[in-house]
């Protein structure tokens, strides 16, 4: 049976259910434990599991993220919790050279079964600095599992298999999604990680994405129907979920990928042939500067559904004089 959820209280749900299985998982960072976390998903967690289990750190990213890779190197699994995936660019050494490469280096000896959480991504007018996504750059990591969450259902399906696998994985939120309600089931399941699954069905054009953007894919499935496209938006599991596309292209023809980053990227391939293309080459004003802070300009910058629709057909019609 299922319940409306909130993101946060889906994943904070997720944790629950693994910590009370699992003596060796906790919880660790800033605001976590006495002020029930910044975004309030660990809340409550500390009166269950005390403060050994969910921890309270200084500012200092780089610190408890190496102290969390240790932790695992030893055989404890860390939930690591970043403010904001902006920060974790203090800790990206630790990350990036210890918790990824630790199993390969070490030949097996050591592993990292850990999580690396937070948001990602604009949350509105929070400036240059705190609006900045970092999925790809993470994904192009060998030993690293990306995930960015869409909905509270596979919040909490994906984060508990994020807990229990045993590489580290960089688990991506959004701050504007944490208050979204979706439906739960209130039994217990697990989402795989990698995989990918259809939201809405068509037969002109494939739309693949993830996290947030979905919500914008979405919306620009919408638009393009209005217009006489009848699109499929696909969903991934993982930011490596790469035989999505070639299934779609063998039934649509016509596949386009699309991420939030800064140039709100929108690849396309048709058929058999690969065309990659860059939503910027395409629409005038497509962003290639830092999100700004003010209103106005922001919701400029973020105008992705219209770039989406405007760039469409042009793209579509250069695919099909190309072949």
């Amino acid at each position: 049976m299922a319940r409306q959820l909130q993101i946060r209280e889906a994943l904070r749900e997720a944790m629950n259910e693994e910590m009370r299985k699992d003596e060796s998982v906790f919880l660790i960072g800033e605001e976590v434990a006495e002020y029930n976390g910044a975004y309030k998903v660990s809340q409550g967690m500390l009166d269950e599991f005390g403060p050994k289990r969910v921890i309270d750190t200084p500012i200092a990213e780089l610190g408890f993220a190496g102290i969390a890779t240790g932790a695992a190197m030893n055989g404890l699994k860390p939930i690591v919790e970043f403010m904001t995936f902006n920060f974790s660019l203090v800790a990206i050494d630790q990350i990036i050279n210890a918790s990824a490469k630790m199993n390969s280096m070490s030949g097996g000896q050591f592993g990292s079964p850990m999580v690396f959480r937070g948001p990602t991504g604009s949350a509105g007018q929070l400036g240059a600095q705190h609006s900045q996504a970092f999925e790809n750059w993470f994904a192009n990591c060998p030993g690293l599992k990306v995930v960015v969450l869409s909905n509270a259902y596979n919040a909490k399906g994906l984060l508990k298999s994020a807990i229990i696998d045993p590489d580290p994985v960089i688990f991506m939120e959004s701050e504007q999604m944490y208050g979204f309600k979706h439906e739960v089931p209130e039994e217990e399941y697990y989402i795989p990680i990698g995989q990918a699954n259809i939201q809405k069905a068509g037969t002109d054009v494939t739309l693949v994405s993830f996290g947030k953007m979905m919500r914008v894919a979405e919306e620009a499935v919408t638009a393009l129907a209005e217009k006489g496209f009848l699109p499929t938006a696909n969903k991934e599991h993982g930011i490596r979920s790469s035989q999505i596309t070639q299934d779609d292209v063998d039934w649509a023809d016509r596949v386009f990928y699309m991420d939030g980053g800064n140039e709100r990227r929108l690849f396309a391939q048709f058929g058999k042939v690969s065309h990659a293309q860059r939503l910027s080459d395409y629409v005038d004003g497509a962003n290639t500067v830092p999100n700004p802070g003010r209103c106005n300009d922001l919701s400029q910058h973020l105008r992705i559904v219209d770039m989406i629709v405007e760039a469409f057909p042009k793209i579509n019609q250069e695919l099909v004089d190309n072949t």
